[in-house]
């Protein structure tokens, strides 16, 4: 790849170009804001139940802070990539443009992710396998897709449904899904492989970047901005170096904010939450801690507040690192070769510090009780409601329930005559796509334990 040509203000789908105030990637971030599939996020579980008397992040004001975050990353990083002598045709672009392709597809990041956070993903995952015996017309759920379309139905993957989501051309939709430029569509692409990749072949990557539906624009996509494909088949590429900044900002956010949220709810005790955040902020830091001490002093009486400034300063102190990491790695982010998230490289203190934070958060946090209740919840309500959609979607003859069941279903998601596969995909992009509220209401509808009423 090169500085020069590894991004592109095409849009996916859309031959002409507009002549408008603002850039092509201000404009990915607008339509971004103002879609459906964005504003549903305000509904998704982050990971803690929603909603409560205590309002917490869900997806969306997780994504918006994720895009804050990866816009600072891509303003620095831009900044210092447009003082290299290879990028001497290119600097305007990384010096102004850089930071709203990374807030772009940082809003984007989490769009293709269902309800009721990675339990929801299990959930669909586990219906398909659950259900690999059951017979529709006659022969077994599994025996109706490829070996490689199974595999994504059996390991459904978030990343690779918001890459659907963004380019998939849905009935009565317009070509091309959101024509998102080509740049923003590749930074999302933290694994750019199909799902076959992951499971035994020459390239292992735990999870996968696109669906079988998508294979070929993705391969448009990675031709069109140089990306260097590991293998052939199954389909494997090496990342696009504005990935790593992506990934970056998410890595940041989670690794911190979860403790506001985990403080306000009574889970983390102040000291606990304080210190480990405190910790973090002096490996990086050194002896530079009198004006941080300070502060803390004069917030003595809140320790929400307390929480809220070591916020800051831990996600300042960690964009700084990742930037100096991605310069000093340029060459290797470069060619794809740097196969490792950037807080990777943290220096050790950072690193200790940041796995104590890890290790607390997957002990009290992750497997508190109320986390642990709206997993289950999940995985009980997107099992059920594929239950009901698949069977109805792919009978021939579908029974007096499955017909009423199938009126349900939008006109988005009918694909007169396409196979079994885009079938099933349709319905899981129909309920993946509900918000946690939605799926729930259904399901007690499904299930006769509620009835609708008109509003």
């Amino acid at each position: 790849m090169n500085w020069n040509t590894c991004f592109s203000n095409a849009r996916f789908g859309q031959e002409y170009k507009s002549d408008q105030p603002r850039t092509a990637y201000e404009r990915d971030f607008d339509r971004l804001i103002f879609s459906a599939a964005f504003r549903r996020l305000q509904d998704k579980t982050q990971v803690f139940p929603l909603p409560g008397p205590i309002l917490v992040h869900n997806r969306l004001t997780h994504s918006l802070e994720v895009a804050s975050v990866g816009r600072s990353l891509g303003k620095l990083v831009g900044q210092r990539l447009a003082d290299l002598v290879e990028v001497e045709t290119s600097r305007e672009f990384y010096r102004s443009e850089l930071s709203s392709v990374i807030a772009a597809a940082c809003l984007a990041h989490d769009i293709g992710n269902p309800s009721f956070g990675h339990s929801g993903e299990s959930a669909i995952s586990a219906y398909f396998s659950e259900s690999a015996d059951e017979l529709i017309n006659g022969k077994a759920l599994r025996t109706h897709f490829s070996a490689a379309e199974w595999q994504d139905l059996t390991k459904f993957e978030g990343n690779a449904n918001s890459f659907r989501i963004l380019t998939h051309h849905y009935a009565n939709r317009q070509q091309g899904g959101y024509q998102l430029t080509y740049s923003t569509l590749a930074a999302i692409a933290k694994y750019p492989c199909e799902s076959i990749a992951g499971d035994g072949s020459a390239v292992h990557r735990k999870k996968y970047g696109f669906f079988q539906s998508e294979k070929e624009s993705f391969k448009k996509l990675a031709t069109a901005l140089g990306m260097e494909a590991e293998q052939e088949n199954p389909l494997s590429f090496r990342r696009h170096p504005f990935v790593y900044l992506v990934e970056a900002a998410d890595d940041i956010c989670y690794r911190v904010i979860d403790w506001e949220d985990a403080h306000r709810l009574g889970i983390l005790d102040s000291t606990t939450a304080v210190g480990a955040l405190l910790n973090l902020v002096k490996a990086g830091r050194g002896n530079r801690m009198e004006r941080i001490h300070a502060t803390l002093e004069t917030l003595k009486e809140d320790a929400r507040e307390q929480l809220a400034f070591l916020r800051a300063m831990c996600i300042n102190q960690l964009v700084q690192a990742s930037v100096e990491i991605f310069i000093q790695n340029e060459s290797d982010i470069l060619t794809g070769t740097y196969n490792r998230s950037l807080l990777d490289d943290v220096e050790p203190a950072m690193a200790l510090a940041l796995r104590e934070i890890n290790k607390i958060t997957v002990k009290r946090i992750y497997n508190h009780e109320s986390v642990v209740k709206i997993e289950l919840a999940g995985y009980e309500v997107m099992h059920s409601l594929l239950s009901h959609f698949i069977p109805a979607v792919l009978n021939d003859k579908p029974s007096h329930r499955e017909k009423k069941v199938l009126q349900l279903l939008p006109d988005q998601y009918r694909e007169e005559g396409s196979a079994a596969y885009g079938k099933a995909l349709n319905v899981v992009d129909f309920i993946a796509g509900m918000t946690d509220s939605y799926a729930m209401e259904l399901y007690k509808n499904l299930r006769g334990i509620s009835l609708p009423t008109h509003s």
